[in-house]
């Protein structure tokens, strides 16, 4: 075997990824954000969430991206981890469908698909036509890497080395082991599935030798999403955790069967007798479909021993209340004044998250400690979906007949939901300054640090009151928060002033400085929207600043 051949087989390997990589990214163009909807939108019901993972990854061909998605989605809290093991599972079949569509002989052909789809991605405006020409160009390159693949092999396969190589694979024990390594190595268990038949087809490997392959392809396949789960909350580590464990179990269920029904493997092979790309195509669709069919009913056993091997903490705990509706349930099933107080209700809590998400904030800027400022960046994210989750109850709410008032009350406590998310807005701001800070090894003078206590001790009370005020209807209050806001205000200018007098004295660092009156600005307007909430129900509000 020459250089060429050795170096020939390396790029039709390059050529085939590169191939389901354009492929891959031409459907997720194609579709839009229509999948990341789909999934978002994949519902407790486990049956519906496994065929949306079967289709998603069809149309992407990848289940490396729908589980990445997929993790995304936990991560963020916009999908439960039972939405998420129908997915995974569902992704595990549908990535089956790259290896059938290979077992098909096309190389003939592959020339003049890519030929078009060249034609139509570089010479045509229009953006639906250009991802189809990418489409039809990544399907060219996949049947291009396979043929070259397939006429370097031939020369590879007479070398004593790689005789030894694959002649070691006859033990089902390595077979599995490369399988998983080779895999873990492409990420990309379609990509695997498909050099395997590759070798198969010219000869190289025998059916049974491939079928543990494919089996320990799975497992490899999961590397890409421990990878991306690094970088998530924990719950999303569960989710990549979950993809893991059911491959594990897989392999563990598929190696028993083969073991205890030997006679499986002549059933699948019988289906297409001459041909054992098919062959091997068949075999990955089917086991993929049985260890879902077995795997899917014990889907809530596989959740808890993830959760056994990473377990749920208390902080845990408390975000998966604080994102969930805890009082406007079923809202269309009590009259509308009783919704109405629901609402007010679940707003009031909002209030209280993001009150003191607000205060951890300042907390983390006093005394900066990672730990906090994780837990206000989730917390903020708990707001933001607690927002979005009370926008669609109103929606909902606004759609039943009511009364003039009832109109009213509905608005302006929508309103209010505003002015509350943005309360925590403003507590990521404060930690984000708080890090630059330490970055820069900038600090400020305890003048400032002083100023800026007491406008917290001032800010604080305010917002808190603005949530009371909202949750009691308790007007004769208001006097005081105005005072707390006009005081606010005073303070605003007479910082700034300060500011500026130490900062032509050379006693202030300009990053210091610049943080400095961020926070004074995001504190006066924080007392702002707490105006807003506290007046946000009366019968005839004051102007909203």
């Amino acid at each position: 075997m020459t250089y060429q051949d050795t170096f020939s087989l390396l790029g039709g390997i390059g050529l085939f990824l590169f191939g389901m990589t354009i492929m891959s990214s031409g459907l997720k163009n194609a579709c839009g954000n229509n999948l990341q909807n789909i999934l978002e939108k994949a519902t407790t019901n486990r049956a519906v969430a496994i065929f949306v993972g079967i289709a998603v990854t069809i149309l992407i061909q990848s289940s490396s991206a729908t589980d990445v998605m997929v993790i995304g989605f936990v991560n963020a809290g916009l999908m439960s981890l039972m939405q998420a093991v129908g997915v995974i599972m569902g992704a595990n079949i549908g990535t089956t469908v790259t290896a059938q569509i290979t077992a098909f002989n096309m190389t003939t052909f592959a020339p003049l698909i890519l030929f078009v789809g060249a034609i139509m991605y570089l010479f045509i405006k229009k953006s639906l036509v250009k991802h189809i020409g990418e489409i039809i160009m990544g399907f060219g390159m996949l049947f291009t890497g396979i043929g070259i693949m397939k006429a370097a092999i031939v020369p590879l396969s007479q070398t004593a080395g790689f005789k030894t190589l694959m002649s070691g694979l006859d033990n089902p024990a390595l077979a599995l082991l490369f399988g998983v390594a080779f895999t873990a190595l492409l990420q990309s268990s379609s990509s695997s599935t498909v050099i395997f038949q590759t070798f198969a087809v010219q000869g190289l490997l025998g059916y049974r030798t491939a079928v543990y392959l494919v089996i320990g392809a799975a497992i490899g396949s999961v590397t890409p999403n421990l990878l991306a789960s690094l970088t998530t909350n924990r719950n999303g580590k569960r989710a990549a955790l979950i993809n893991l464990t059911f491959n594990i179990i897989r392999a563990a269920i598929l190696i028993t069967l083969i073991s205890l029904v030997p006679g499986i493997l002549d059933m699948i092979q019988g289906i297409s007798p001459d041909n054992i790309g098919r062959q091997i195509a068949n075999t990955h669709t089917i086991f993929a479909i049985i260890a879902v069919l077995i795997e899917a009913p014990f889907a809530s056993k596989i959740i808890k021993l993830t959760e056994k091997i990473l377990p749920v903490l208390p902080e845990e705990l408390e975000q998966i209340e604080d994102r969930k509706l805890q009082f406007m349930i079923n809202t269309k099933n009590v009259p509308v004044k009783i919704a109405m107080k629901q609402a007010q209700r679940e707003i009031v809590r909002m209030g209280r998250i993001s009150v003191k998400n607000l205060r951890r904030s300042l907390e983390c800027f006093f005394d900066y400690d990672s730990e906090k400022a994780a837990r206000v960046r989730e917390r903020e994210e708990s707001v933001n979906i607690l927002n979005h989750t009370i926008a669609d109850a109103m929606a909902e709410l606004r759609s039943r007949e009511m009364d003039p008032e009832d109109v009213r009350r509905v608005s302006m406590m929508s309103i209010a939901v505003t002015d509350i998310e943005r309360l925590s807005d403003h507590a990521e701001n404060i930690v984000e300054y708080t890090e630059d800070m330490i970055k820069a090894k900038s600090s400020m003078t305890e003048d400032a640090l002083d100023e800026l206590r007491h406008m917290t001790e001032v800010t604080l009370e305010a917002v808190n009151l603005s949530i009371d005020i909202f949750e009691t209807e308790d007007y004769s209050r208001l006097d005081r928060i105005e005072e707390l806001e006009s005081e606010v205000d005073d303070m605003q200018t007479e910082l700034v002033n300060n500011h500026v007098k130490r900062l032509l004295a050379n006693n202030c660092e300009p990053l210091a400085g610049v943080v400095f009156t961020d926070i004074v600005t995001d504190l006066e307007r924080c007392s702002d929207h707490a105006i807003n909430i506290a007046y946000a129900l009366k019968e005839r509000p004051a102007q909203l600043v």
